[in-house]
């Protein structure tokens, strides 16, 4: 199936439980993108076709997003937790026959990168993260700049159906204002049409607005609670972890984004760019020199 990514090809894999929508390009050691809020596999277009040059490159829409299934939410709020999008990544190696990978993800796919290499520590060579720091660190560094600047992390997590209905009377306008909002140039510009068209289309599905509304309520609850479980018994990623976030971006207004990081890992390296927060296409470059070499290693 033709794609907006040269060289890449779409298909759905069936894996327990779930299947997901799937682009995979080039050849090489495999290496998982892992895309954020409120976008899909399309973000990574701008960087992945220079990855696909030393990579086996597959990059999924996430359970919720893009093509991909859209399973109704459970009352625990588990069914998007990061840890069952961990295992969906987990299953999907195994389908794939990728014992090894790295894995690089921005936004809710940083956070499920991240706990894939807690969850599936054997699994994980190396891992990138893009624009986040841990779930319970983020909570805990709030004050009213970030409430502010975050809303949507108590906005979508409030209980069903009430961002649903408020999101579902306009979509595309409530994607296109976070989208612009949280780039630096405050402007749409910087998003490929055919990606954009999909940002919003996925909007207009209830089944995949609610299911980026339950991945946020699993946020606010089941992930922090996992986070804080981690941190009580001191497990820690084990993989070398290398991490990139914007001037402009969330993490830079945790104070010390890096040295949170540093408490999770024993091994972290860490870069700063000059963008908003879709680093990959506000400024692919500082995400290929940023990871290219780390993956490379």
């Amino acid at each position: 199936m033709r794609t907006l990514i040269p060289g890449f090809t779409r298909r759905r894999v069936a894996l327990p439980g779930i299947t997901l929508s799937v682009l995979e390009g080039g050849t090489g050691p495999a290496l998982f993108l892992l895309h954020g809020y409120p976008q899909n596999a399309l973000c990574w277009s701008r960087v992945a076709p220079d990855f696909a040059q030393t990579h086996r490159v597959i990059i999924p829409d996430l359970r919720g997003y893009g093509q991909s299934d859209a399973p109704p939410d459970d009352d625990a709020h588990t069914a998007y937790s990061k840890r069952r999008m961990a295992a969906d990544i987990v299953s999907l190696m195994d389908a794939l026959g990728h014992e090894l990978a790295d894995i690089l993800g921005h936004d809710r796919g940083a956070r499920a990168a991240y706990r894939l290499a807690l969850d599936h520590p054997s699994r994980v060579r190396r891992l990138g993260i893009i624009e986040v720091v841990p779930t319970g660190d983020f909570w805990a560094a709030w004050n009213a700049d970030l409430a502010l600047r975050a809303y949507h992390w108590t906005f979508l997590a409030q209980p069903a159906p009430l961002p649903e209905r408020l999101i579902g009377a306009d979509p595309a306008a409530y994607i296109d204002h976070t989208l612009r909002n949280w780039t630096r140039e405050k402007s749409l510009a910087v998003f490929a049409p055919e990606a954009l068209a999909s940002y919003r289309a996925q909007a207009r599905d209830p089944a995949r607005l609610a299911a980026m509304c339950a991945d946020y309520r699993a946020g606010a609850g089941t992930d922090r609670a996992h986070d804080e479980a981690d941190r009580a018994t001191g497990r820690t990623i084990a993989a070398p972890l290398r991490f990139l976030w914007a001037e402009g971006g969330f993490p830079a207004r945790t104070g010390d984004p890096a040295g949170i990081w540093r408490r999770w890992a024993g091994d972290v390296t860490d870069a700063s760019c000059v963008s908003g927060h879709f680093v990959a296409e506000e400024n692919p470059a500082a995400v290929l020199d940023t990871f290219g070499p780390f993956f490379a290693a």
